[in-house]
């Protein structure tokens, strides 16, 4: 019996350890990274290079969560979306959870450095200070365009696949980088329109909650409409041919709808279920560039 119950103690910390991590935000940042490897190359990707980076950029992309959520553990603890985490819970503590994040994170760094290359070892650091320093701790609570500048850090995990196999930055690669920039704002601010309340009770200057929901709405769609443009870009460019374009206007037209209904009749509900769309938005996208890189290859 005690075995049994120490077994069990040891899987829930080893739990709330491991939800640090995000893996519902890193498993997405992962998933593009690894079609940017893909993309990268006309065949294979080398089962080495998969396998290393991709571990690699999780562990790094886990530590940045893990301090995203040791340095926002108060706002954390009041907001109902968020205070369930290990932190506000007290499940582990502010020296366990800097301990683990040196440790994965430096782990995912090291990986990178000895086995993919060392561009990809530094722009993967560089992703964890835009993200876990520059946005979390002095764009997110200083100005309401924190999503838009901080986006820049989120754009970053195909990038990071690319040079993982080549060892360079391309102009397709940035391409990949300038869709998921476009697509941020009105992903986030979906969700910070029906959230608002939350982000106005712990002082977060969130766009809905310092320039009102009209102003809010109104740039959901003006970015959503730069997002449609600049997801066309890869097949302008021939990067891509007819699949990814088809599967980009009839994504771009589902998403536009939801835009325009925000800006129009604005409701919790349609704010809701446009940010759970924007996230199978752009999985569904880069499948698309998947799909159409190998059927012309």
């Amino acid at each position: 019996m005690s075995t049994s119950m120490t077994w069990h103690e040891t899987a829930s910390r080893i739990n709330q350890f491991y939800r640090l991590t995000k893996p519902r935000v890193v498993s997405l940042i992962v998933f593009t990274a690894v079609i940017g490897m893909f993309l990268a190359v006309p065949g294979a990707v080398p089962l080495d290079t998969l396998i290393l980076g991709t571990i690699g950029i999780a562990l790094v992309a886990g530590a940045a969560a893990a301090l995203n959520c040791l340095v926002e553990q108060k706002m954390d603890a009041v907001m109902a979306r968020t205070k369930g985490r290990p932190l506000p819970q007290g499940k582990v503590s502010v020296p366990e959870t800097l301990f683990f994040l040196t440790i994965v994170g430096g782990l995912g760094l090291f990986i990178l450095f000895e086995w993919i290359n060392a561009l990809t070892m530094w722009l993967t650091l560089g992703t964890f200070v835009g993200y876990a320093i520059i946005y979390t701790i002095i764009l997110k609570p200083l100005t309401p365009q924190n999503i838009v500048i901080g986006g820049a850090s989120g754009a970053m995990p195909p990038v990071l696949g690319w040079t993982a196999v080549t060892g360079e930055i391309t102009a397709d690669a940035l391409l990949l980088f300038l869709i998921i920039f476009a697509w941020t704002p009105p992903h986030f601010w979906a969700l910070a329109l029906y959230r608002k309340n939350e982000y106005a009770s712990i002082g977060m200057p969130m766009l809905p909650v310092t320039h009102g929901d009209q102003f809010t709405r109104l740039h959901v769609l003006l970015y959503t409409v730069i997002l449609c443009i600049v997801t066309i870009l890869p097949y302008i460019t021939q990067m891509s041919g007819l699949i990814y374009l088809a599967s980009a206007v009839v994504l771009n037209g589902i998403f536009m709808y939801y835009a325009i209904e925000i800006y129009r009749n604005y409701s919790d509900q349609l704010a809701r279920e446009a940010f759970r769309f924007s996230i199978l938005y752009l999985a569904l996208l880069f499948v698309a560039l998947l799909v159409d890189h190998y059927f012309f290859f």
